[in-house]
């Protein structure tokens, strides 16, 4: 469950834009509240893990933890990760059901402060008047949980004084509430008491339905992947896995997978003295070496590629990948509901230039990071290939490029900085500094780059909305996507 909340101190003298102290404070609160999301110190460190030994276990999962007795009637035997964790997170009593609700195991964005929302309600009113306030305007929040941001995002627009930072109504947006369209997707029953304006479903709407904004909010870390793992051979096989979450290698990697691998995972290479690169130079790594490397051939499940002049690379054993392909199909899925407007995927990622060498797979349960173990107890989640899902994405859209920023930039474009208020306020309006105290401790938990901030925020627009109109900022992150066709990279919007 979520820990207790930080202490927060007057903030300093001056002009009030002090926020490295709010910020350090916002991501201490934020590992003591088990916020989801923030990289493993395995990951971090690159450490290895193991499929046969009783130490760390999979990257990113701390110690190994005792099995966990079997669901009733859950198959005792071992599958692959994609389909352990579907079973795991959305079969019966799965994670996913349980009635305590994510919430009750860790915190996303949506958890830690309602500015979050009012970001939302921000980006939306911009996304409103990009598209000239259509008639209906679309909410759609797939991956919703039990509602939480939608409730926030209409408590926003609805309470004087609560819509976003700052943000001016403008023509037409008077009347946005009697607009909009809320709708909900998550594969669990609709929570008692949510707002009757709010649609809940468990499947995306139709291709091409919606006109308006749709955000997904740390849903494409839970949509089940396989786990791959070199053998000692230098073999990529697909990982097997039982309920309790050990885990043996199996056949070498179908044709698809190694096509998608091929494309999106350069494995670490073997050398005479290990990995040929730092484990993990970065999200924001540029140039992206892969894009450049010198072309090889690959003859299929269970062989190395091989170079032009014959020779062939060897992987280094023990690497893993998680197979992203199910989540390109299901962002440029996603993307299609949209007639028109943006798509926003918010998640933990990586690209090409810096995949994590061991993967990233974890749990999450009760506040805490734990051993993935897939017998519905726990959380199952694994950071996201972005820029995979964003060539999906950029497709489904017919060409129009995607832009990649971090989540501090986002939310500063729409109005949260985490500056704290100006200390003179203290002796004229106690309470309400305090009160701006507290917001922007929360804001800057929100915005810390060490933390929250440092998620990926992967926006696409369909039809006439330009992200310069919605998220004016001048340097979004690098986002190279290799083509498949030959026809090259998706022309800028």
């Amino acid at each position: 469950m979520e820990g207790s909340g930080m202490t927060r101190g007057p903030g300093t003298a001056g002009d009030g834009t002090d926020e490295a102290g709010a910020a350090s404070e916002a991501s201490e609160a934020s590992e003591a509240k088990g916020t989801k999301g923030t990289k493993g110190a395995n990951e971090a460190e690159g450490a290895k893990g193991s499929h046969g030994d009783a130490g760390t276990g999979p990257a990113g999962a701390g110690g190994r933890a005792p099995s966990s007795p079997h669901p009733p009637g859950a198959p005792s035997g071992r599958t692959g990760w994609r389909a352990a964790t579907e079973r795991a997170l959305y079969g019966p009593g799965g994670f996913y059901h349980r009635p305590e609700g994510p919430a009750g195991h860790f915190r996303t964005s949506v958890h830690a402060s309602p500015l979050y929302a009012r970001a939302v309600a921000t980006l939306l009113t911009r996304v409103d008047a990009a598209l000239g306030h259509p008639a209906e305007l679309a909410l759609l929040d797939i991956g919703a949980g039990r509602g939480e941001l939608l409730t926030g995002v209409l408590d926003a627009l609805t309470t004087p004084g609560q819509r976003g930072a700052g943000e001016r109504s403008g023509a037409g947006a008077g009347d946005l509430v009697a607009r909009l369209r809320p709708c909900a997707v998550e594969r669990a029953q609709r929570p008692a008491g949510l707002d009757p304006r709010v649609e809940w479903r468990d499947d995306l709407p139709a291709p091409g339905s919606l006109t308006g904004l749709l955000i997904a909010n740390e849903w494409l870390d839970n949509v089940p992947v396989d786990v791959v793992e070199v053998d000692p051979d230098g073999v990529p096989r697909q990982v097997r896995v039982a309920p309790d979450g050990t885990e043996k290698l199996g056949d070498p990697v179908p044709p698809a997978d190694a096509a998608w691998l091929a494309d999106w995972w350069p494995w670490p290479r073997a050398t005479e003295t290990g990995p040929d690169s730092d484990p993990d130079p970065g999200l924001d790594s540029d140039p992206d070496p892969g894009l450049d490397a010198e072309p090889v051939r690959d003859d299929g499940p269970g062989t190395e590629p091989v170079r032009d002049d014959g020779s062939r690379p060897r992987a280094e054993p023990g690497s893993r990948a998680e197979v992203g392909a199910p989540r390109d199909t299901a962002w440029a899925r996603a993307v299609r509901t949209l007639r028109a407007g943006l798509a926003v995927a918010v998640d933990y990622a990586h690209t090409r230039a810096s995949r994590p060498p061991y993967g990233t797979l974890t749990g999450f349960r009760d506040g805490r990071e734990v051993r993935p173990v897939p017998d519905g107890s726990c959380d199952l989640t694994s950071h996201v290939a972005l820029d995979a899902c964003a060539a999906a994405g950029a497709r489904a859209a017919r060409a129009v490029t995607p832009v990649l920023h971090t989540q501090r930039d986002a939310l500063r474009a729409l109005g949260l900085t985490g500056r704290r208020p100006p200390l003179a306020r203290a002796s004229t309006d106690p309470a309400g500094y305090l009160r701006a105290l507290s917001l922007a401790g929360e804001a800057a938990e929100l915005t810390d780059p060490a933390g929250l901030g440092d998620f990926r925020w992967l926006c696409q627009p369909v039809g006439p909305v330009a992200i310069a109109d919605v998220l004016p900022l001048s340097l979004p992150l690098p986002l190279p996507i290799p083509p498949r066709d030959g026809s090259g990279p998706p022309r800028a919007s």
